[in-house]
């Protein structure tokens, strides 16, 4: 983890549109939209650090499973925006990691959701907690944000 005075790394960014799929019928994001656009940004995080999901789960045996969403919805996202969904971690503890994701309109940088994430690591075939691997820890501590 970063020591007290130590510059902060940026978030990563994940950049989407909001489609009509991704609306209701007033044009405006869903509400579980926005956990599509934070699951996806979690999981190119992931990739861009060299841990694809699919290659966890064939090489050390574990996945990682959402524990726990604490959200806030601050202004609404509409049909045709152009968003960044962020991923900063801010925990990482032996068998579970803690992010903070925002999702922002690139045209002027408003933050439209704010979600506090824990996932889990868990054994792929049993689904029971199991310690993060030593390598994928390292990568993760790596890159953590706190």
């Amino acid at each position: 983890m970063a020591e007290a005075g130590e510059c902060e790394q940026p978030p990563f960014r994940w950049r989407t549109r909001v489609y009509w799929e991704d609306t209701d019928a007033g044009g405006v994001v869903y509400h579980a939209g926005y956990l599509r656009f934070l699951e996806r940004a979690r999981t190119e995080w992931m990739r861009a650090h060299g841990m694809g999901q699919q290659a966890l789960r064939e090489s050390h045996g574990v996945v990682f499973v959402v524990r726990e969403i604490d959200i806030a919805f601050d202004k609404p996202a509409r049909l045709d925006d152009e968003l960044d969904a962020t991923v900063r971690v801010t925990r990482l503890r032996s068998a579970s990691l803690e992010f903070a994701q925002d999702v922002l309109r690139v045209a002027d940088g408003v933050t439209l959701a704010r979600a506090g994430v824990r996932v889990a690591c868990v054994d792929a075939h049993a689904f029971v907690p199991v310690r993060i691997p030593p390598d994928i820890a390292a990568l993760i501590e790596g890159n953590t944000y706190a």
